[in-house]
């Protein structure tokens, strides 16, 4: 909400029109998952930029990173065995596989894989 109202804007209508009306069923993409500690939070926007480009930041190179289809994101979730709570890293898959042992080939090469859809 504050992204959204952080710009100066010249009517009362303005800022309405950035909105669905009340009732109206719209679309919304998840932006950000925190699971840290309890209780979980998820962030949803509405925003159009954001359903139409699902672009955000790797968390390795900084770079832009596409998370619909085609793009090239990982979501990294870790868990630590001692007790609740996990955190999520966003990573291109090349950061990914670049991060791990060259000697490691296998987990390497699953790296650059994992999620794409394999065609029969």
């Amino acid at each position: 909400m504050i992204q959204q109202f952080s710009q100066t804007t010249s009517s009362h209508d303005e800022p309405l029109a950035l909105f669905p009306p009340i009732g109206s069923p719209f679309n919304a993409v998840i932006e950000q998952n925190h699971r840290w500690h309890p209780p979980v939070s998820v962030r949803l926007t509405i925003r159009l930029a954001d359903l139409e480009s699902l672009v955000w930041s790797c968390d390795f190179c900084g770079e832009p990173i596409t998370w619909g289809p085609g793009g090239d994101a990982l979501v990294l979730n870790s868990r630590g065995n001692d007790g609740p709570g996990s955190h999520t890293v966003i990573s291109h898959r090349h950061c990914l596989a670049e991060r791990i042992r060259p000697e490691n080939s296998g987990e390497r090469t699953r790296a650059l894989k994992i999620g794409n859809v394999l065609k029969s």
